[in-house]
């Protein structure tokens, strides 16, 4: 009976990571013709590769933050990590979203792995990964509304404002009327949240500069953050199709150059993946510490 059961999920696990494959060739085929690749390559050839790494290790102070962030969350609930095991669990659950979607989510893991090891309740290790999610998107969303006002008419940049604040309200209430435990960390990780998109902004802006963009770097930067947070929908795998498309039509809307609004698409891309790929090592020997601990 429990294998019946196994093989359905099985099955529907696949038929997700299938429809994700499609959705991303379908987006990439359409970028690929809208594009110049002539022209693409030119822009990237006359790219600094020195911005480019330190956009890069932006990037990765980025992700850093996004992992203390979580740590957070797993301290409400009784779940005391150091710091360094936690970043090499965050590493190997980027991996796991990356390259092997077909298999088990970064999320997932660290829900089961957490679970087993500190015997906490599997709703209490799912709630402490979700709401970190949701205080990243929080912080995306702060972001996205500053930047509209630069960008924007200053009606959108009105209702922007009120749907942040109203997601920011409502985040609020939720946690707690429903996640109590979790009470305590709401302002902090909040606050890292902003501060992880605002390093990521400057990572953004490292790749435009290293392509030497001299004007709309603001509106560059509101696309990435829309793509950003489109690509949160788990359309694609790593959001790699979804964001190019983004980035097209944003260049489209506002006038840009279709070709270098793909490449700065492409090679944030390129800079999550190297960054993920270091988590391959912590696959083969246990990311945590074997020994006991007492809650």
């Amino acid at each position: 009976m429990q294998e019946q059961s196994k093989q359905p999920s099985r099955v529907s696990k696949w038929l997700k990571l299938l429809l994700k494959i499609a959705v991303m060739t379908v987006c990439l085929w359409y970028v690929s013709g809208k594009i110049d690749f002539e022209r693409s390559k030119t822009v990237l050839q006359h790219s600094n590769w020195l911005i480019l790494f330190i956009a890069l290790l932006l990037f990765v102070v980025s992700k850093f933050v996004s992992a203390i962030r979580l740590n957070i969350y797993f301290k409400n609930i009784g779940i005391i990590l150091s710091e360094v095991e936690n970043i090499r669990l965050y590493l190997l659950g980027m991996f796991y979203n990356l390259f092997l979607p077909g298999s088990v989510s970064g999320d997932a893991y660290k829900v089961v792995l957490l679970t087993k090891r500190y015997s906490i309740p599997y709703k209490k290790t799912t709630a402490a990964v979700l709401l970190d999610r949701f205080s990243g998107l929080l912080g995306l969303g702060i972001l996205l509304t500053t930047c509209s006002y630069i960008v924007l008419n200053f009606t959108y940049c009105l209702i922007l404002t009120a749907i942040t604040v109203g997601a920011i309200i409502g985040f609020y209430y939720i946690i707690k009327r429903w996640f109590k435990d979790f009470m305590s960390g709401f302002w902090p990780t909040l606050l890292l949240g902003i501060l992880v998109q605002a390093v990521q902004v400057i990572c953004i802006y490292m790749i435009i500069q290293s392509l030497g963009v001299e004007k709309n770097n603001a509106v560059y930067i509101f696309i990435f953050l829309v793509s950003s947070a489109v690509s949160v929908l788990p359309l694609t795998i790593g959001g790699l199709g979804i964001r190019e498309v983004v980035f097209l039509e944003g260049a489209a809307y506002f006038s840009l150059d279709n070709e270098t609004s793909v490449i700065i698409s492409l090679l944030f891309y390129l800079i999550t993946l190297v960054v993920s790929a270091t988590g391959l090592g912590y696959i083969f020997k246990d990311s945590l510490k074997k020994k006991e601990r007492t809650q």
